[in-house]
C-alpha cells in the first residue's frame, strides 16, 4: 500500500472540518466496494464535503501534492468508474453532503441541483412543483445526480426525453486546477462557441468534479397509459414499436423488451410478482403511452395500436394496465429483472446499442455465438429496445458452478462486443467506461477517437489526479 502521509491527509481533513471525512474501515468499506462486487479496493480516506468551495480547495491540494481523487456519488455503478485502486493511494470524494436544491423555475421548465441530490428527491421536487423530471433508473432511490451526468445514464424514458445528457442545460464544474467553472446557465439555446458542458458529462469525473446541474424539466403528465404485451420475436416488437410512435405523435415514453426466460426468473426470486398474461409466450413488450391530456385519448390510441398489432401477427395477446398498482406491477417485473438474475448463479453483464433496426439480428447473431461457444447458457436479452438499447446477460448453464462460467467473462464480451461494433453500435450504452471497459474501447473507437480523448484528458488533467485509471488511460 502506497500510504500517503499523515500530515497530508490532516490538510485534507482540515479543508472539510470533522463532520466531512471517514477513515472507519466500516465507513471506507461503503465506498471502496461496486455493488456488483467485481472491485474491491482501498483508501485511507473519505472526504465529504458540504459546498463547491470546499471541493475546490480539496482539488487544488490534491494538484499541489500530485495527490489522485475519485469522485463518488451513491456508488451505484456498473463498471468500477467510482472506485478507487488497490493502491491505497487515492482519496475518495463523495459528493453525497451536496444534496440541496438551488433553484426551481416553473416558467423557464429548469431545476437547479447540487451533485448530490439522489434522482429520487429530484424527480419528487419536480412533482411538487407541477413538473417531470424524466429521467427513471432502477437505481434511482440511492444513485446521486451526479453520478448520473458523470456516466450520461439512459433509463426507462429516453426514447421520448433522452440521455441525462439531453435532459441537461449548464454545469458547475471544478477543474483539476481547482478552478470553478460556473456555467449554471438555463439557455436552450447559446451559440457562443464550445458547449463544455458535454466534455464532463459522460467523463466519470476524470476531466472535473461536477459540483451542480440545471435540468430540464416536462409538463407532467395527465394520463399514462400501460400494456404488457406478448410478441412473437424481437423484430415484431419493433415492428409494433414503429406503429406506436406514428398511431401516438411521439407519445411512447417507454418500451421496454422482455424474455420468457428473464420473466420466469423474476417470478421464482421476486415476492409479490405476477404473471400478467394467462399463457407462456417467448417475449413481451411493456409499453407506456403518456400526455397532456386526461381525456381517455391516450388509453384509446394504446387499444387501437394493440389492435392493430393483433391483426398483423405483431401481439399475441396483452393485458392493459386498469390502475396505478396494476401499472406498478408491470414496472416491477422489468425493474427486477437484473436483480433477478442472481439467484441464478453467475451472469455475464453487458449494455450494447446497435440501431434500433438492427437489435432482433443482434440479439440472434449474439445467442447464437455465445451458445456455441458454452452449450447449455441461458441468455437473458431485456431493456430498452426502444432506443436501441439491451442488456445482453449470458446465466451460467443448470449445474454449473458460477466460477467454471464467469471464467468465459472476457471471452462472452468479446463476442457480444464484436458483433455490436459490426452493426456500428456501441460496447456501452448507459453504464459507462470505468476501469472495466477502459482498454476496450482501444479496439472499437478509432486511433483518431482515442487520440482526441487522450489529449482533451492531457489539456485538462496533466498530472493525472482526476480518477486516473478509468475510462481513457493518458
Amino acid at each position: 500500500m502506497n500510504a500517503l502521509a499523515p500530515d497530508l491527509l490532516d490538510r485534507f481533513r482540515n479543508i472539510v472540518g470533522p463532520k466531512g471525512w471517514s477513515s472507519d474501515p466500516d465507513a471506507l468499506a461503503l465506498h471502496t466496494r461496486e455493488m456488483r462486487d467485481l472491485y474491491t479496493s482501498r483508501t485511507p480516506l473519505v472526504l465529504k464535503p458540504a459546498s463547491t468551495e470546499e471541493v475546490a480547495a480539496i482539488v487544488k491540494l490534491a494538484r499541489a501534492t500530485k495527490t489522485k481523487l475519485v469522485p463518488q456519488g451513491g456508488n451505484t455503478g456498473l463498471v468500477g468508474g467510482g472506485i478507487p485502486f488497490d493502491s491505497g493511494d487515492e482519496i475518495v470524494v463523495s459528493l453525497q453532503r451536496m444534496n440541496r436544491i438551488r433553484a426551481i423555475d416553473p416558467l423557464n421548465d429548469t431545476i437547479t441541483v447540487e451533485a448530490g441530490c439522489i434522482l429520487q428527491n429530484i424527480q419528487q421536487a419536480a412533482r411538487e412543483a407541477g413538473k417531470l423530471f424524466p429521467l427513471s433508473i432502477g437505481s434511482e432511490g440511492s444513485c446521486t445526480i451526479g453520478g448520473n451526468l458523470s456516466t450520461n445514464a439512459g433509463g426507462n424514458a429516453v426514447l421520448r426525453y433522452g440521455n441525462t445528457r439531453d435532459l441537461t442545460l449548464g454545469l458547475e464544474v471544478v477543474l483539476p486546477d481547482g478552478q470553478i467553472w460556473d456555467g449554471l446557465r438555463g439557455l436552450r439555446k447559446d451559440n457562443t462557441g464550445y458547449d463544455l458542458k458535454h466534455l464532463f458529462i459522460g467523463g466519470e469525473g476524470t476531466l472535473g468534479i461536477i459540483t451542480a446541474a440545471v435540468l430540464k424539466l416536462y409538463p407532467a403528465p395527465a394520463a399514462v397509459a400501460t400494456a404488457f404485451s406478448a410478441v412473437p420475436n424481437p423484430r415484431a416488437a419493433i415492428e409494433l414499436l414503429s406503429m406506436a410512435k406514428t398511431a401516438s405523435g411521439g407519445q411512447v415514453t417507454g418500451f421496454e423488451l422482455l424474455p420468457r426466460i428473464g420473466l420466469d426468473y423474476v417470478l421464482r426470486h421476486t415476492p409479490a410478482t405476477s404473471d400478467p398474461l394467462a399463457e407462456r409466450y417467448p417475449w413481451y413488450v411493456l409499453m407506456e403511452f403518456s400526455s397532456g391530456r386526461d381525456d381517455g385519448s391516450i388509453g384509446t390510441t394504446l387499444e387501437t395500436v394493440l389492435a392493430d398489432g393483433f391483426e398483423k401477427g405483431l401481439v399475441l395477446d396483452a393485458a392493459i394496465a386498469q390502475s396505478e398498482a396494476q401499472r406498478t406491477a408491470f414496472w416491477k417485473i422489468r425493474e427486477a429483472m437484473s436483480s433477478a438474475q442472481k439467484p441464478e448463479g453467475g451472469s455475464i453483464k453487458t449494455d450494447i446499442s446497435v440501431p434500433v433496426s438492427l437489435m432482433p439480428d443482434f440479439i440472434e447473431q449474439a445467442s447464437k455465438a455465445v451458445e456455441d461457444l458454452i452449450p447449455g447458457v441461458r441468455i437473458v436479452a431485456f431493456g430498452h429496445i426502444g432506443d436501441g438499447n439491451v442488456h445482453f446477460n449470458p446465466s451460467q448453464p443448470v449445474g454449473w458452478e458460477p466460477a467454471k462460467f464467469m471464467a468465459y467473462w472476457d471471452q462472452v464480451h468479446q463476442i457480444v462486443h464484436d458483433i455490436a461494433h459490426k452493426m456500428n453500435g456501441s460496447i456501452s450504452a448507459e453504464h459507462g467506461v470505468g476501469r472495466m471497459k477502459i482498454d476496450e474501447i482501444t479496439q472499437y473507437k478509432s486511433p483518431v477517437e482515442i487520440e482526441l480523448m487522450r489529449k482533451i484528458k492531457r489539456a485538462f488533467d496533466p498530472d493525472n489526479i482526476m480518477n486516473p485509471g478509468k475510462v481513457i488511460r493518458p
